[in-house]
């Protein structure tokens, strides 16, 4: 029998009370109320900590950096307290044949319990030459060890959708982890995903014992269920029809919208908003470049990044920021559509008047 998380931080000389405090922060992040504290505390009291498998394949290794970011819990408490990081190329000690033996000995004494965590999209033209590991496809391996893994997670963009490398023309004939075994895959896409979010994930599988709820892409819910434009800040900007014009105009210094600079936020699902990163600083909007799509399938061949796009699903002033109201009169719901544009006008007004006092206070 393995030891369970409490046992774990006991050997370290964590307390009981420091144990309920990371315990607190555990079940934050998967976003359970504070009756839920209880779980997590039976849950770590109690189950063995997961053996995780990590694989690598057509990837650059930044949701492996990414994760190294998490915040809640540090991934030091996380790879020391809450999990067994028995294989991952980036950060494991052993190498060569010592490396191969920790991943078969996982396969074999953790059959059905270990947890499959996959970076990067798989190769499967010319017999998967792309990408070989010790004289092995990488889509050999990844159908031997998801055999009896007990859950599967794709992590980014490329294992999620197939990313980079299954952009046109996709030379290597690239593919989403998804689409090559037969199990359930959660999807956890980003170029690469948020840190918090990676360690919510693996959280939720150690203290629920199931994969989270999950959307038509496979995305969970809890992180991929709104769009990066609906808890935007710049989004009355957006409302108003305030937008930057370029990246170094007044208005891009004055925070306005970033749609017109190509930002894809109203039709991304994301967390980065809410969540952000490194710690909740900040995320590329805050930051003032616009969100490039990133988690959503097919991002890299979905146009030039800085050209905005066209339209969007929605209504009256989120049908095109190019055309604000003059179409508004042609549709048979006039009256409510002509409403809202004079609503946005006024929105516009009032936020141009806030600006330009805050220009003259500075």
């Amino acid at each position: 029998m393995g030891k369970t998380v409490w046992q774990s931080m006991q050997e370290k000389g964590y307390s009981r009370r420091q144990f309920l405090q990371f315990c607190g922060v555990a079940a934050t992040t998967i976003g359970l109320q504070k009756s839920g504290v209880a779980q997590v505390v039976s849950a770590f009291e109690k189950k063995e900590k997961p053996a995780i498998i990590w694989l690598h394949f057509q990837e650059c290794t930044g949701c492996s950096e990414s994760f190294l970011r998490a915040s809640h819990p540090i991934v030091a408490d996380a790879l020391l307290d809450v999990i067994n990081l028995n294989y991952q190329e980036t950060l494991m000690a052993p190498s060569g044949f010592q490396a191969e033996k920790s991943l078969t000995d996982t396969m074999r004494d953790q059959k059905g319990k270990y947890i499959l965590l996959v970076e990067g999209a798989v190769p499967t033209k010319d017999k998967g030459v792309y990408c070989m590991i010790r004289g092995k496809t990488a889509e050999s391996i990844l159908q031997e060890v998801a055999a009896d893994a007990a859950a599967v997670v794709a992590w980014g963009a490329c294992a999620s959708f197939g990313g980079v490398q299954a952009a046109k023309p996709n030379p290597t004939g690239a593919h989403a982890i998804s689409k090559l075994i037969s199990k359930p895959v959660i999807n956890v896409p980003g170029c690469p995903p948020i840190p918090d979010v990676m360690m919510a994930v693996v959280s939720h599988l150690l203290v629920l014992g199931q994969i989270p709820e999950l959307d038509s892409l496979g995305r969970p819910k809890e992180f991929y269920g709104r769009r990066v434009h609906d808890t935007c800040y710049r989004r009355p900007n957006y409302d108003a029809g305030l937008f930057v014009e370029s990246f170094d105009d007044e208005n891009a210094r004055k925070g306005y919208c970033l749609y017109k600079m190509g930002c894809r936020g109203p039709v991304t699902y994301n967390a980065c908003s809410v969540t952000k990163w490194n710690e909740g600083v900040s995320y590329p909007i805050q930051s003032g470049h616009p969100c490039i799509g990133c988690s959503e399938p097919g991002f890299w061949d979905n146009g030039p990044f800085y050209q905005h796009l066209a339209s969007f699903p929605g209504f009256g002033i989120e049908s095109t920021a190019d055309t604000i109201g003059t179409a508004v009169g042609l549709t048979t719901i006039a009256g409510v559509a002509a409403h809202a544009v004079v609503t946005n006008i006024r929105k516009h007004k009032v936020i141009a008047e806030v600006h330009a006092e805050e220009q003259k206070e500075s």
